[in-house]
C-alpha cells in the first residue's frame, strides 16, 4: 500500500509507503523516514497521518503543493503549477472520485501525462485522450496544454513502432481541447488518412488488431471537436473496440462478445468504458482500498523493470499501479452513471 505525491507536471514526485518512508517516487531515494506507532493513509484528502514518539506528522497535498507538518511547523516539500481539485461533492462516489483524480494529477509529467509515471517513460495518444477528457471536467486542462502544443507526430509508435489509425482522431481531439485548429499537426493528420482509408472509414492497426468501428469514431469525434468537414462513416461490422467508445455515435455499434473477465481483471479500462457504453453496473467493485485503486497488468508493452527499485516483485507480477486509463474510465463513469450505480 502506497500514495504518491506530486499532482501536475511541474511538481516533484514523492512516494509515501506505508507505515513509514518517503522516498522520491523516480530515484528511490528516502526523503525522510519515522518511527510510527500508527499511520492513517486518507487518499481521498490527500494525506497521511502518523503517530510518532515526538508527536503527529502529517503529509498533505492540496491546491499549492506537498506540504510537511510536525512539531507545530509547516513547510512545503515540493511545489508547482496549481492544481483545481474539485470535491465532486455532488456525487454518491465523491470520495472516490478525489482519489480517481489524483491518480491522473499524479501521472502528468513534464514531457506529457504517462499511463504510469514508472513503467512508461512516454506519453501513449489514447491513454492521453482520457486524461485530457478528465481534465477538460476538472479544470486541469492548462496542465498539459503547453505538451499538446509541442506535439509534431500523428502517432505515438509505442505499440511496437506500428502507426495506429486510432491516433489521428484522438490527437485532433486533444488539439481541439486546447484550442489549436491551426496547428500543423491537423494538416499532417489530413495526410495520413488515405494510407487507412477503406471506402468511407479507416481500417488499420490499434493494439496490434483491426478495430475499424473504434477508430473512425474517434477520427469522427476529433474533426467534430475541431468544427471541420466529416465526410467518413462507421463501418456496420463488429468490432470488439466499438463499446469502448461511449462518447458518442452509440447507436453505430454491432453487438457481438464483450471482453472477457480475464481481460477486465488485467486491463480494467476495457471493463470499465465497455460498462460506460451499455450503461451497466461497475464491472468491478468500487472501493478505497487496496492505494492505489488503480491498474494495469500484463501489459506487452509496459517496461515493469523500471519499478524493480521500488518494488521488488513487480515484475514477477508484471502489474502497475496507478494508470490513467483505469482511472479516467472511472473517473468519467462515475460522474456519468449516478443514476444507475448504488452509492458505496
Amino acid at each position: 500500500m502506497f500514495l504518491l505525491f506530486g499532482m501536475g507536471p511541474t511538481r516533484r514526485k514523492l512516494l509515501f509507503q506505508y507505515p513509514d518512508t518517503l522516498r522520491d517516487a523516480l530515484t528511490g531515494e528516502a526523503v525522510c523516514h519515522w518511527r510510527t506507532r500508527a499511520t492513517r493513509l486518507d487518499a481521498a484528502a490527500c494525506t497521511v497521518t502518523m503517530e510518532t514518539p515526538n508527536g503527529d506528522v502529517r503529509l498533505s497535498e492540496d491546491t499549492h503543493g506537498v506540504w510537511l507538518e510536525a512539531s507545530g511547523d509547516r513547510r512545503a516539500l515540493t511545489t508547482g503549477a496549481p492544481v483545481a481539485l474539485p470535491t465532486f461533492a455532488e456525487s454518491p462516489h465523491a470520495a472516490v472520485l478525489r482519489i480517481l483524480h489524483a491518480e491522473v494529477l499524479v501521472n502528468l509529467m513534464p514531457f506529457g501525462p504517462v499511463p504510469n509515471l514508472w513503467a512508461y517513460p512516454r506519453p501513449w495518444y489514447r491513454d492521453a485522450a482520457m486524461v485530457l477528457m478528465c481534465l477538460r471536467h476538472t479544470g486541469n486542462l492548462h496542465l498539459v496544454e503547453p505538451w499538446v502544443h509541442g506535439l509534431r507526430s500523428p502517432y505515438d509508435f509505442n505499440n511496437g513502432g506500428i502507426p495506429e489509425a486510432d491516433n489521428l482522431g484522438q490527437v485532433l481531439y486533444m488539439l481541439a481541447l486546447v484550442d489549436a485548429r491551426h496547428h500543423p499537426l491537423v494538416e499532417k493528420i489530413f495526410q495520413e488518412i488515405p494510407r487507412f482509408l477503406d471506402g468511407k472509414h479507416l481500417r488499420g492497426l490499434s493494439d496490434y488488431a483491426e478495430h475499424p468501428v473504434y477508430q473512425t469514431k474517434w477520427l469522427k469525434y476529433g474533426l467534430q471537436h475541431l468544427g471541420l468537414d466529416d465526410p467518413y462513416r462507421i463501418p456496420a461490422e463488429y468490432d470488439s473496440y466499438s463499446a469502448l467508445f461511449w462518447m458518442d455515435y452509440r447507436d453505430q455499434h454491432v453487438p457481438g462478445p464483450g471482453f472477457s473477465a480475464r481481460d477486465i481483471a488485467l486491463y480494467p479500462y476495457l471493463g470499465w468504458a465497455e460498462a460506460h457504453f451499455h450503461r451497466t453496473p461497475p464491472p468491478l467493485p468500487i472501493t478505497a482500498a487496496p492505494l492505489p485503486l488503480t491498474w494495469e497488468t500484463q501489459a506487452s508493452d509496459a517496461e515493469y523493470w523500471r519499478l524493480d527499485q521500488l518494488f521488488p516483485a513487480t515484475e514477477r507480477h508484471r502489474s502497475c499501479r496507478p494508470h490513467t486509463w483505469h482511472a479516467a474510465e472511472m473517473l468519467l463513469y462515475l460522474r456519468d452513471a449516478d443514476a444507475f450505480v448504488a452509492p458505496p
